[in-house]
């Protein structure tokens, strides 16, 4: 069965995985690099994500996603557990034109269709030896581990904690792999985490 997620916001971090980092041309930052996307961007597995005709460059990045449990602000790194609902795949579409362009990632990173979540919420955490890959069309594009993180996921949501009071339902986007790659009408894009699931959208043209 396929679940529909509805978080009040999308905290999503970027930079997260050295490789990908370095495939951009962008150093590894010091801490937590957070942006937001609009719970507007937010799809469910089978859904289409649809190519804006404001962008000629739409990329995936297949990401392990954690849905929050309850309220919670200011969460000591040994607590985070307790506030974590469970585990679900995304997709952080990303107009990679328009990122650059802008400079910051509002717009790159939020048109409607651009957070594809799903296929459902698995309560036990995946083990870091589990691999995350995209594939496009049957071909593979992206493949990581989740031990390839910088900052691992309680570090990540304790210090986005400091920054903002999780809601229940909130999603935290933790990251992609290296091998970001365009997106273009008529293409299948599948996501896999071990142990979580595989994520399928087909995309459009607007």
């Amino acid at each position: 069965m396929t679940q529909r997620f509805s978080p009040s916001k999308v905290i999503c971090v970027g930079r997260n995985y050295r490789a990908h980092a370095k495939e951009l041309g962008n150093e590894v930052p010091s801490e937590p690099l957070l942006f937001l996307k609009p719970p507007s961007a937010v799809i469910a597995h089978e859904e289409s994500i649809v190519l804006p005709r404001e962008s000629a460059r739409v990329e995936h990045e297949g990401e392990l996603a954690v849905v929050i449990g309850r309220r919670a602000r200011r969460v000591a790194v040994e607590d985070v557990a307790s506030i974590i609902e469970g585990y679900t795949v995304a997709n952080d579409v990303t107009a990679r034109d328009l990122q650059r362009k802008d400079v910051q990632f509002t717009r790159g990173k939020g048109f409607d269709t651009f957070c594809p979540l799903g296929p459902a919420l698995v309560r036990e955490r995946p083990s870091l030896d589990a691999s995350i890959s995209v594939l496009v069309n049957g071909a593979r594009r992206q493949h990581g581990h989740l031990r390839d993180m910088v900052f691992s996921i309680d570090v990540l949501i304790a210090f986005i904690s400091d920054v903002m009071t999780l809601e229940p339902g909130d999603v935290i986007l933790t990251g992609t792999p290296e091998g970001v790659g365009p997106l273009l009408a008529g293409d299948a894009v599948e996501v896999t985490i071990d142990g979580v699931g595989t994520l399928r959208n087909s995309v459009r043209a607007e």
